[in-house]
C-alpha cells in the first residue's frame, strides 16, 4: 500500500504535456507540474461569471436496438463509448485536455427506460500514462445508483487497461431516477473523474413521465470545480489526501454559465460531480425551489426549500417556476457552501437564469407545482420487494454501524482499509445480508473536522433519523437515497432492503464519495448471499479490443438551441 501511495505523491502530469502525447500516439509526457492552490490563469483567460453560454451534454443514440428472443416485451439497446483524450473549451482563449467518454466532458448522456435493458461497450483508448497521475491509465466504470450485478458494478479492482474493452450490462428494472456513470478505478478514481470521466444516465418510467417535466424542460446540471494551469491544463492538488477544491465552478463543463429559460416550470437534475466540494445551492432572490426527487427516485411529498445541502455524488431534482418573471429578468443559482470547503472569490456563484419570451411547443411542460408524487410502488413487488419509502424500523432484522474515521493519517471504515480487503483475498466483509432482507444501517462520522458523503452500492435507502436537525431527516432528504451526507460529527440511520439484483448475490462496495478519501483508503465491502457468486473481477473480465478506434462513430440526438 505504501508504495502505491508514494507513486501518487510523485507529482501530477501536466495536461499540456499530454496534448502532445495524444498526437504522438500515446508517448509518455515530457514534464510534470507542481501542485497549485488556485488557478494560474492570465486575466484574459480567466472566466467571468455569467458570460459563458449554458449547454447540455449531448444525448447518445444506441447503435443497435432489438428484442431478446424476438419477444417485444423484452427490449434491449446497445451503446458504445470510447474513453479517450479530447480538447474542451472551458476557458476564454484556451483549450483544456480532458479524459472523457468519447473524449468530451461531461460524457454523453444515455437516457434509459425502465424495462429496457442496456449494454454499454466501454473501450479504453487512453494512452498508457495517466493524464493527472504517472501510472497506467486504467479505468473501471460504475453506473452509480444502478442495481447491477457485481461484475458490471464498477468494482474498484475490476480494471480495464488501455487497448481493452468491457461490455457492461444494466437491467434498468428500478423506478425512475437520475443515475450517472463515472470512473471507479482504485487509487486514481479522483484523478480520472476530475479529468472528465463522468456523465448522466437518467432512467425514466411511466409514473415519472406523467408527473414531471420532460424534454426541453428536463435539464441536467452537473456541478464540478477545477483548478487550471496558465496554459489551460487542469491543475491537481489533493491537499495531503484531504480533498481538492477548485476556484472555478463548472456547470456541464462551462464556467458559471447563463441559461435562457422560458416562463415555464423547469425540472433540473442537479448532480454534485466534484471530487470533494459540497454545495448549498439557493436562488439569489430568496424564492424556494421544490424538491421532487432524490438520488434514487421521486419524493412522495414535494418539499419547498430555500436551500439544500449536497455532498459529492448526491443528486437532487428540483422544480423552479419561472412563470412569474418577465422577459429580460434574471435570477442566479448561488452556493452558500458548507463547513470544511475551501472557498474562493467566485465559488459562491453557480449559474444564471435569464428569462426570455415564451415560444414553441408546450410539450413536456407541466401547469403547476405538484404537492405529492406517485411513484407507483416498487417495481420488484412481485418478487418480494417493498417500496423503499414504505420501510419501517419494525421490518429490520439486523442493525449495523458504519464508523467513518481518520486514524494515523488514514481514512478508514470501522477501522478497515481497502488494503485490508485486498490482503484478505477480497473475503473481508462488513456484513452478509440475505436477499430481500430489510436492515437498519447507521452511518457515524467520527473523523473530526471532515464530512463524508457515504455511498452504498446496490441499495436504495430511507433515512429515518439524524442526530442533528432534531433527530429527523432534512427536508431535502424525503426520498430514496444511495449517498448520505455525514457532516462533521453527524450520524444517520437508514433502512434498506436487498432486493432486485441482490437475489443473484455477490460483493458490493461501501465508500466515501469524497474521491480523495475513497482512494486513500476509505472503502469496505459487503456481500449479498454468497460472496463468491458473480465475482466482480473474474466473472466477466475485460477483453482485448480488436476493433479500430473509429469502429463506433457516435450519433447524438438533435440539441436544443444554444444557451437553453
Amino acid at each position: 500500500m505504501t508504495s502505491r501511495r508514494e507513486v501518487l505523491r510523485l507529482g501530477v502530469v501536466g495536461a499540456a504535456a499530454m496534448t502532445g502525447a495524444a498526437s504522438a500516439g500515446g508517448a509518455e509526457p515530457a514534464a510534470t507540474t507542481q501542485d497549485i492552490n488556485r488557478s494560474q490563469l492570465a486575466p484574459q483567460n480567466t472566466p467571468v461569471p455569467y458570460r459563458a453560454t449554458f449547454r447540455r451534454p449531448p444525448e447518445l443514440v444506441p447503435f443497435q436496438r432489438g428484442f431478446d428472443g424476438g419477444d417485444p416485451k423484452r427490449p434491449f439497446e446497445r451503446y458504445a463509448l470510447t474513453q479517450k483524450l479530447g480538447q474542451a473549451h472551458m476557458l476564454p482563449g484556451l483549450t483544456s485536455t480532458v479524459a472523457g467518454y468519447n473524449g468530451i466532458f461531461p460524457g454523453p448522456t444515455i437516457r434509459a427506460k425502465q424495462g429496457t435493458r442496456i449494454e454499454v461497450r466501454i473501450r479504453n483508448a487512453f494512452p498508457q500514462q495517466g493524464l493527472l497521475q504517472p501510472g497506467t491509465f486504467s479505468t473501471s466504470t460504475h453506473l452509480h445508483g444502478s442495481a447491477s450485478l457485481p461484475q458490471y458494478d464498477g468494482y474498484a479492482n475490476d480494471i480495464t487497461v488501455p487497448g481493452f474493452f468491457k461490455n457492461y450490462h444494466y437491467p434498468n428494472r428500478q423506478a425512475a431516477r437520475t443515475l450517472w456513470y463515472h470512473d471507479h478505478k482504485h487509487h486514481i478514481t479522483a484523478q480520472n473523474v476530475y479529468s472528465g470521466l463522468a456523465a448522466f444516465y437518467p432512467l425514466t418510467d411511466r409514473f415519472e413521465r406523467a408527473q414531471l417535466p420532460q424534454g426541453e424542460f428536463d435539464v441536467p446540471l452537473m456541478l464540478s470545480d477545477a483548478l487550471f494551469q496558465s496554459d489551460g491544463s487542469l491543475g491537481y492538488n489533493d491537499n495531503g489526501q484531504k480533498g481538492l477544491w477548485g476556484d472555478v465552478i463548472l456547470v456541464n463543463g462551462v464556467p458559471w454559465p447563463t441559461m435562457k429559460v422560458k416562463p415555464r416550470i423547469y425540472r433540473f437534475r442537479v448532480l454534485d460531480a466534484s471530487i470533494s466540494r459540497s454545495y448549498r445551492p439557493t436562488l439569489s432572490n430568496g424564492e424556494p425551489v421544490h424538491i421532487v426527487a432524490t438520488d434514487a427516485g421521486m419524493t412522495p411529498v414535494v418539499q419547498a426549500v430555500a436551500s439544500w445541502r449536497m455532498g459529492t455524488a448526491e443528486r437532487t431534482e428540483i422544480l423552479i417556476d419561472f412563470r412569474k418573471y418577465r422577459p429580460g429578468q434574471t435570477v442566479d443559482l448561488r452556493n452558500l457552501s458548507n463547513k470544511n470547503n475551501i472557498d474562493f472569490a467566485n465559488t459562491g456563484k453557480i449559474m444564471r437564469f435569464q428569462v426570455v419570451a415564451d415560444s414553441g411547443s408546450r410539450a413536456g411542460s407541466i401547469s403547476s407545482i405538484p404537492s405529492r408524487l406517485d411513484g407507483g410502488g416498487s417495481p420488484t413487488a412481485s418478487r418480494g420487494g417493498i417500496d423503499t419509502m414504505s420501510l419501517t424500523p419494525q421490518m429490520a432484522t439486523v442493525k449495523r454501524q458504519l464508523r467513518f474515521e481518520r486514524q494515523n493519517g488514514q481514512w478508514s471504515i470501522n477501522g478497515v482499509l481497502w488494503d485490508d480487503v485486498e490482503r484478505s483475498g477480497f473475503t473481508k466483509l462488513f456484513g452478509n445480508p440475505q436477499p430481500f432482507a430489510v436492515e437498519q444501517w447507521t452511518i457515524i462520522n467520527q473523523s473530526g473536522g471532515w464530512f463524508h458523503p457515504v455511498h452504498i452500492h446496490l441499495i436504495d435507502a430511507k433515512i429515518i433519523a439524524r442526530n442533528t436537525n432534531g433527530g429527523k431527516p432534512f427536508a431535502w432528504e424525503g426520498g430514496p437515497k444511495d449517498v448520505f451526507y455525514a457532516g462533521e460529527n453527524e450520524s444517520i440511520t437508514t433502512l434498506m432492503q436487498f432486493d432486485a439484483t441482490a437475489q443473484e448475490g455477490g460483493r458490493y462496495m461501501i465508500h466515501c464519495h469524497n474521491l480523495v478519501h475513497e482512494d486513500h483508503d476509505m472503502m469496505f465491502q459487503y456481500a449479498v448471499a454468497n460472496l463468491r457468486t458473480n465475482d466482480p473481477i473474474t466473472a466477466d473480465p475485460p477483453k482485448h479490443d480488436p476493433l479500430p478506434a473509429n469502429a463506433f462513430p457516435p450519433v447524438y440526438r438533435p440539441l436544443f438551441p444554444a444557451g437553453t
